[in-house]
């Protein structure tokens, strides 16, 4: 019963009043990830320590006088737990990650927008075995955007396997290059996920989507982005690959074909409270004629349902000088505590 008006409490504080009155929710929920860090680019060796995208946030859903239809809601910080601030000492403890409302219908779909992670980041799934740790696959591989402005439709589920996503983001008269971004939906993200709990399988394309290509030394631009992932859960291992192909669009860079190529390899094995794990990836970069690599092993020990301890080790390299990370190298032990309430 505490925990329940603690929850409404909360939510209250958060979104409207009229919420603490919905069918489901609101639920506050996040999570504490920390690790003590040492970290060498090569130029510069240093112990950190890191708060790893923490979070807090609260969500739920409101009945509302339409048969089969709800109302949906959801507003997620990032907490920087280490300092406090995120930013520096005069900015705001919290910076926006999901934060969305929207329709639900039973048998149409869901309906939502505002400011939340494109369905193509979305769909690489848990192929990342190092997510939010300098392991993260995103060191080598770029279109892990969350824009503002995004709308999103999604299917329910076909077959109850089957998931089909559409976004659209206008570009509101944003200026790239010498083009003006005003139409109806300036750039787009797509995705179609299979999942049956043992096999999950994706495809996801970007179109004129801003985000990093590495082929630029990880310069934002406008990029086409294709790739398919995968990753099967046999008892207790755990194998995950992703192709992705990234070039900038034909209409947002006149100074040349920028591409990147990328290829991830992870797999995990679960004993009993343990969970040893590991990943490579490859980034080829068509321009520049280089490689960017990366890679990661580390273990996780399970010291409750939803908190464990962790350590790891991630090397991210580039074979020539091409302005991005040479040689970076972290060493990390942490923790990570879940809650929901």
């Amino acid at each position: 019963m505490k925990k329940q008006l603690l929850a409404l409490a909360i939510g209250s504080m958060v979104v409207a009043p009229s919420v603490a009155m919905a069918d489901k929710g609101p639920i506050v929920y996040g999570k504490v990830n920390v690790s003590y860090e040492n970290q060498d680019n090569g130029a510069e060796d240093q112990w950190e320590l890191e708060s790893n995208a923490s979070r807090i946030g609260v969500k739920g859903e409101l009945d509302l006088d339409i048969e089969n239809v709800v109302a949906i809601y959801q507003a997620e910080f990032q907490v920087d737990v280490d300092d406090g601030n995120r930013g520096g000492s005069n900015s705001s403890p919290f910076s926006q990650r999901n934060i969305f409302g929207g329709f639900k219908h039973s048998q149409l779909g869901t309906l939502k927008a505002g400011k939340f992670d494109t369905p193509f980041k979305v769909s690489q799934g848990k192929v990342d075995q190092f997510g939010d740790l300098r392991g993260d696959i995103n060191e080598i591989v770029g279109g892990s955007e969350r824009p503002s402005n995004i709308i999103q439709y999604t299917t329910p589920k076909l077959a109850e396997v089957i998931t089909l996503n559409l976004a659209m983001i206008p570009g509101e008269g944003d200026e790239d290059f010498a083009d003006r971004r005003d139409g109806v939906a300036d750039g787009f993200s797509t995705s179609v996920v299979f999942d049956n709990g043992m096999l999950y399988a994706s495809m996801g394309y970007d179109s004129e989507v801003e985000t990093n290509l590495f082929d630029l030394g990880d310069s934002d631009t406008l990029v086409d982005a294709l790739h398919v992932a995968a990753k099967l859960n046999i008892e207790n291992f755990e194998l995950g690959a992703l192709f992705q192909q990234s070039e900038n669009s034909d209409s947002a860079f006149d100074g040349g074909d920028f591409e990147d190529t990328t290829y991830i390899l992870s797999a995990a094995v679960k004993l009993d409270r343990w969970k040893l794990k590991a990943q490579y990836g490859m980034t080829d970069m068509d321009a520049s004629d280089d490689d960017l690599t990366l890679m990661a092993v580390g273990a996780d020990y399970k010291v409750g349902k939803s908190s464990k301890m962790f350590g790891y080790f991630a090397k991210v390299e580039a074979d020539k000088n091409t302005g991005l990370a040479t040689d970076d190298t972290t060493f990390g032990i942490g923790f990570e505590h879940k809650f929901s309430m």
